[in-house]
């Protein structure tokens, strides 16, 4: 191996070193079954320590990449030749029409709170990787040093120490706004709702991802929208020539759209495409409600910038909450609308709720100015691309030849198409018989066009219980497949 110029700081080198090697597995420079240098020699090229050689090599372990063999060392592992495609992009009926996989829907949502069952199908942080003493800590200090030990009403736009830590955290995105720009929720998807009530006329047709998160459908039915879906590139993200086509051919009145890591595909659009998209909006007019919940949950090197950033306009509303990266049950969740919105959608928030809650508002904002936030955010990234590593290769060895799977960029899930002789609702099915919960294509859409298509989620930690269920669930994919 060469010798680059390494950072010298001991902490990183040896994640520097263990990047290099799993960008060289992942091009297949080294394939499956090759030997690696021994820690000892990798310390000698390297100029490293030996307890830096080994700490690199134990990372690649736990991500799945490498295995260590008695008495051998240690060798690749991974086996990214199996999926060398990606899941296709199916395109939808142009015509905007009417959420109707409710039923599928509810049976998900009901199964996914039952503690027997394995969920594979909720993309949401598990227990373990909750901070949960540092929260505690973060909700006693905070209800110490309220004057109120807030138990008072909220003020109406949202906890002002919550509210300027968003705005300081804005700047990662490309955002330059102030607390004065943000309204508090109860979760993003309150957010979501408040912001096409405030936009919206039941009739109206509101552009969306295709596929996407299923909740938005329930969402729809409620306000009485129709839904006109744009289909999502495994590779660079939403179809915006589709998207402009569309929009000539439809009334659409506002888009809502997931820019970075849309679930369930997990692709992250480039920031060339974020700004055509806001400019191709901005000349129609069109609002951009953007859902950036799954925004800081990435796994390269920097924060992806957000539609928000681009916007000249005053068009793009965006969303957000930390149910996916610190504390689902807390229900802490904002918009940052621009000035011509603003108003409104409070209005709609005190009709709605009055005022967030005071204790959970105020905690997670303690929790930001700590930097106990910034930390967490560093080991729950690390982890969950971990586990997307492994639950990658788990599914390339249990499941059939000819499975597709998505690369995703970050967030929770892996998007995985399967023969077309499977039909994704019975594999759930059958999956339950067995206490493990997947997310079927068909509830990714309105008219179940994904049939054959599955949502994995890959936030509980790889163990000897998840490998077991990719066994059993490649038996029942092949037993659909071949029967």
């Amino acid at each position: 191996m060469e010798s680059p110029v390494l950072n010298t700081d001991n902490d990183f080198l040896y994640a520097q070193i263990a990047s290099r090697i799993e960008k060289q597995i992942k091009q297949n420079l080294l394939k499956p079954g090759d030997k690696l240098p021994s820690v000892r020699m990798l310390s000698q090229e390297q100029g490293i320590s030996l307890s830096t050689a080994y700490k690199a090599y134990v990372e690649l372990e736990n991500m799945g990449l490498i295995e260590a063999r008695t008495k051998s060392g240690y060798y690749v592992k991974y086996l990214p030749a199996r999926f060398t495609s990606v899941p296709e992009a199916k395109l939808p009926v142009k015509k905007a029409g009417e959420a109707s996989v409710a039923e599928m829907i509810a049976m998900v949502y009901r199964n996914m709170s039952e503690d027997s069952v394995l969920q594979l199908s909720r993309s949401s942080p598990p227990l373990s990787l909750i901070p949960l003493a540092k929260l505690s800590k973060s909700m006693m200090e905070s209800i110490r040093n309220s004057p109120s030990g807030n138990i008072t009403y909220e003020n109406p736009q949202g906890n002002i120490a919550l509210r300027k830590q968003v705005a300081k955290n804005a700047f990662n995105w490309g955002g330059n706004i102030t607390e004065d720009d943000v309204v508090t929720t109860q979760g993003c998807l309150e957010a979501l709702i408040f912001c096409l009530r405030a936009l919206t006329k039941p009739g109206d047709t509101i552009a969306i991802e295709s596929p996407t998160y299923f909740g938005i459908f329930n969402v729809m039915l409620s306000l009485d929208l129709k839904v006109l879906e744009i289909p999502v590139n495994p590779d660079t993200g939403l179809d915006l020539e589709y998207l402009e086509r569309a929009m000539d051919e439809e009334p659409v009145k506002v888009c809502l759209f997931v820019t970075n890591f849309s679930n369930p595909i997990g692709v992250c659009m480039t920031d060339e495409r974020k700004q055509q998209l806001v400019n191709m909006l901005a000349k129609r007019q069109v609002p951009l409600i953007e859902d950036d919940i799954y925004g800081e949950i990435y796994f390269g090197k920097s924060r992806p910038r957000t539609c928000k950033s681009y916007d000249k306009e005053g068009l793009v509303i965006l969303c957000s909450s930390v149910s996916k990266s610190i504390a689902p049950g807390y229900r802490v969740g904002w918009c940052i609308p621009p000035a011509r919105f603003k108003e409104q959608i409070l209005n709609i928030k005190m009709m709605h709720s009055i005022a967030s809650a005071t204790p959970t508002q105020a905690a997670i904002g303690h929790f930001f100015e700590t930097g106990r936030y910034d930390l967490h955010m560093r080991h729950l990234r690390k982890a969950l691309y971990t586990q997307c590593l492994r639950y990658t290769q788990a599914i390339a060895t249990h499941f059939p030849p000819g499975t597709k799977i998505s690369r995703p960029q970050g967030g929770y899930a892996l998007w995985i198409e399967l023969d077309k002789k499977v039909n994704a609702f019975e594999l759930y099915q059958l999956a339950m018989e067995h206490n493990i919960s997947i997310a079927p294509g068909q509830i990714f859409s309105v008219d179940g066009r994904f049939n054959n298509f599955i949502r994995i989620s890959f936030g509980l930690a790889f163990d000897d219980l998840v490998e077991e269920s990719f066994r059993v669930l490649g038996k029942l994919v092949s037993s659909l497949v071949f029967r």
